[in-house]
């Protein structure tokens, strides 16, 4: 098999893996906080059993640490948002929030990069809106808060993905996964006290949950990014976002077959969700560069792993 054959199906591979975190995230019966912590814990403790990432750390310029700390935060808040969207809905629900991303990096990307806006990602995120009115229609009433948490969290998505390209080419990509996976957990252990109504932080999973955080941290954060590393040596930025895009879909299409969450929603949903996506699929395909590489440190820590433009 070709390298750049091998490496399309090792990226199908892992985007199916990264689709099923919303599914685990719902049967997971921890609150969102606690759920959030065991998870950054979990990859970034073993993280640090890696030479690697202590070598990393050691070169690493404290300001630049400081910087990384920081988009862990964020990070952080956004699996906390990723997983409370979903524990307020449903998992259909809360993937296809996340896919709204790209709407706000539109925004946000510009103001960050200090370069001006492009009518094209503007003309894109304004396309969104009719999907996102017909995904709010296509569910229970009972359900909307969940999409607003949502969309929080692809607000969050946004900023860190953003941040975190201005200093893509500044530190290895373990390296800074753990550094930033480390500082979200630290943060949220200080935040616990603060959300009485979240739950704590330290409450130990009982064995179904714990065997569930288990394939959520190992094989579907550190696996697929392993394998995901491999597989950008032979694929362009465009090439991987064109994969990855496809996220959303497999968790929707997942969450069908092994929560039967179609029984909870519309078909407005539906219609909404296939306008979105339509929108997020066109983005690309206006900046395309075959030979733009692509990023690995936007890899380790989001759950829409294509904003890697």
């Amino acid at each position: 098999m070709q390298p750049v054959s091998k490496a399309r199906l090792q990226i199908h591979f892992c985007v199916l893996l990264w689709g099923f975190t919303a599914i685990l995230g719902k049967l997971i019966s921890l609150p969102a906080l606690p759920l959030v912590w065991w998870r950054m814990l979990l990859v970034a403790g073993s993280l640090l059993l890696v030479p690697r990432v202590w070598r990393g750390l050691r070169a690493m310029p404290a300001p630049l640490r400081w910087a990384y700390a920081g988009i862990g935060v964020l990070v952080s808040l956004h699996w906390l948002s990723f997983y409370a969207a979903i524990k307020l809905s449903n998992a259909s629900v809360g993937a296809t929030c996340i896919a709204l991303g790209p709407v706000f990096l539109a925004f946000i990307e510009p103001w960050i990069a200090r370069r001006r806006f492009d009518p094209r990602e503007l003309i894109i995120a304004a396309a969104v809106v009719p999907g996102v009115a017909m995904v709010v229609g296509g569910v229970p009433h009972g359900m909307r808060m969940g999409i607003a948490v949502g969309a929080l969290s692809a607000l969050f998505v946004a900023l860190f993905s953003a941040f975190n390209k201005r200093l893509v080419d500044h530190g290895d990509p373990l390296t800074v996964t753990c550094l930033e996976l480390g500082t979200g957990t630290l943060f949220l252990t200080a935040l616990a006290p603060l959300m009485p109504h979240a739950g704590s932080a330290f409450v130990l999973p009982g064995a179904h949950d714990a065997l569930l955080l288990v394939l959520l941290s190992f094989g579907c954060t550190l696996l697929p990014f392993a394998l995901a590393l491999v597989a950008l040596r032979h694929l362009s930025a465009f090439g991987i976002q064109m994969v990855t895009n496809l996220e959303p879909v497999y968790s929707i299409v997942l969450a069908i077959v092994l929560l039967g969450e179609q029984r909870e929603l519309h078909a407005w949903f539906y219609v909404g969700v296939a306008v979105i996506l339509g929108a997020v699929f066109i983005h690309p395909l206006l900046h395309r560069n075959p030979r733009e590489p692509a990023q690995p440190e936007l890899l380790g820590t989001a759950e829409n792993h294509g904003i890697v433009e």
